[in-house]
C-alpha cells in the first residue's frame, strides 16, 4: 500500500507541479517537478531567467534527441537562438580536454555574458556544463534539466560544478548555482533500469543524514519506487531535494561543516570508482556500498548499534542496490581517500551514522579501522 503522508509540505504553484526552494539570497532558485511537461518548459526558463535570448543547451549524446532536441524546440518557439552540443555518454567525459572543447564550442557559438547553458542529461552533463558556465567570462547563468533520478536529487542540486582528474574524482570545479532547475519526471520512463536503480542509493542517503521520517516512508513504499509508480517516485524527489536544499542553504560552500553530511557513504565510494576505474560500478551503486562501509565504521567506532546497519541493508538490498563489492582493494583504496577534499591536515574524516536520521563529521580516523570497514564489506 502506497502512503504519501508526511510532515513536510512543498510549495507547489499549480495542481501538477511541485516547486522546492533553495534560499540563498539574491542566488535563491526553484526546484520545478512535474511530469510530462516539456511544452511548460520555455515559459518557466523566461519568467525565471527574464531577458534571455540565446541558449547553449549542452547535453549528452544518450539522450539528445529523446529529450534535448525538444526542449530547444520550445526554446526557439518563443524566439530565443539556440545552439546545441552533444557530450560523449560516461564519466571520462568530466574531463579537462573535454571541458576545454567545450568551452571553445561556446566562442564559436558567439556567447557573451548574457548567454544562458542548459545542462539536459544526468550527473556527467550538470557538472561539466556547470563549471563550463562557471567558467566563461567568468560566469553566465545556467539552468539544470537532469534526466537521470541521481542527477534529479543530487548533483543538479546545491551549485557543486566539476570535473575529474585522473586520479582524483571532482577534484576541480566551483560553486555555481543554477538559475532554475526543470525535473520532467517523464524522462525517467526511458531510464534503463540499472540507472534507475543506481539513483535510489542518493535518496535513502538522504533518509539516513537527515530525515528519519522519510527513511520510514522509504522502508514503507520502496516496492512503489522500484515500480516507477509516478506519485511515489515524485514525492521520493521532492522530499530528498527538500533535504538537499535545507542543507545547501545552511551551509552553501562547506564552510561550516553542516554540507559535509551530503557526503555520507561517498569517501569510500568515490575510493572505489577510482581504484575499480569509473564506469565499473554506477555512482549510486558505489554509494550504496560506501553507505556500508560507513556503517561498519561507525558500528566499529561505537558511534551507532547493529540496527542502524540492518535497517540500511534491508532498505537497500529491497531497492536492488549492491550492498559488497567483492573487488574492493582497501590498499589501493586508502591514498586515495587521503586525496579526498574531507581531509584536514593528512588525517581522514568521515561523515559517519549516530542514528537513523543522524550523522556527525568525525576526524582522525585509525586507519586500521578504515581497513577492516573495507574489508568487511567484501
Amino acid at each position: 500500500m502506497l502512503t504519501l503522508h508526511s510532515n513536510m509540505v512543498f510549495d507547489s504553484p499549480s495542481s501538477d507541479a511541485t516547486a522546492v526552494e533553495v534560499q540563498l539570497a539574491d542566488r535563491s532558485y526553484t526546484i520545478f517537478i512535474q511530469s510530462d511537461a516539456q511544452a511548460k518548459f520555455a515559459s518557466a526558463a523566461k519568467q525565471a531567467l527574464g531577458d534571455v535570448s540565446h541558449v547553449m543547451v549542452i547535453t549528452d549524446e544518450a539522450v539528445d534527441k529523446k529529450w534535448a532536441t525538444g526542449l530547444a524546440d520550445e526554446l526557439q518557439k518563443i524566439g530565443v537562438r539556440v545552439d546545441k552540443y552533444a557530450v560523449p555518454s560516461g564519466e571520462p567525459s568530466k574531463s579537462v580536454s573535454q571541458f576545454e572543447t567545450l568551452l571553445q564550442w561556446m566562442l564559436a557559438s558567439g556567447a557573451d555574458r548574457r548567454s544562458v547553458v542548459v545542462a539536459v542529461g544526468g550527473g556527467v552533463i550538470g557538472d561539466l556544463a556547470g563549471f563550463a558556465a562557471a567558467s566563461f567570462t567568468r560566469g553566465i547563468r545556467f539552468v539544470q534539466v537532469p534526466t537521470s533520478l541521481l542527477a534529479m536529487v543530487d548533483s543538479s542540486v546545491g551549485g557543486k560544478t566539476g570535473i575529474n582528474l585522473p586520479t582524483a574524482k571532482n577534484m576541480v570545479g566551483a560553486f555555481w548555482q543554477p538559475s532554475l532547475v526543470w525535473i520532467d519526471t517523464q524522462v525517467l520512463s526511458t531510464l534503463p533500469e540499472r540507472d534507475f536503480i543506481s539513483g535510489l542509493g542518493e535518496v535513502i542517503k538522504y533518509g539516513v543524514i537527515d530525515d528519519a521520517d522519510f527513511f520510514e516512508w522509504l522502508e514503507a513504499n520502496w516496492q512503489a519506487l522500484i515500480n516507477r509508480e509516478n506519485e511515489a517516485v515524485c514525492f521520493a524527489i521532492a522530499r530528498s531535494c527538500q533535504s538537499k536544499a535545507n542543507v545547501v542553504g545552511e551551509d552553501e560552500r562547506e564552510t561550516s561543516g553542516r554540507r559535509a553530511i551530503l557526503n555520507y557513504g561517498h569517501t569510500f565510494a568515490h575510493a572505489i570508482e577510482a581504484t575499480a576505474g569509473y564506469g565499473t560500478l554506477m555512482h549510486g551503486e558505489a554509494v550504496a556500498i560506501g553507505m556500508q562501509m560507513a556503517a561498519r565504521l561507525a558500528i566499529e567506532l561505537e558511534l551507532c548499534g547493529q540496527q542502524l546497519l540492518d535497517r540500511q541493508t534491508a532498505l537497500l538490498q529491497n531497492c536492488g542496490l549492491p550492498i559488497v563489492f567483492d573487488d574492493a582493494n582497501a590498499d589501493a583504496m586508502l591514498p586515495v581517500m587521503k586525496r579526498d577534499k574531507k581531509v584536514a591536515h593528512g588525517k581522514l574524516r568521515f561523515i559517519l551514522p549516530t542514528k537513523i536520521g543522524s550523522v556527525d563529521l568525525v576526524g582522525d580516523v585509525d586507519e586500521s579501522a578504515v581497513v577492516d570497514a573495507i574489508r568487511k564489506t567484501i
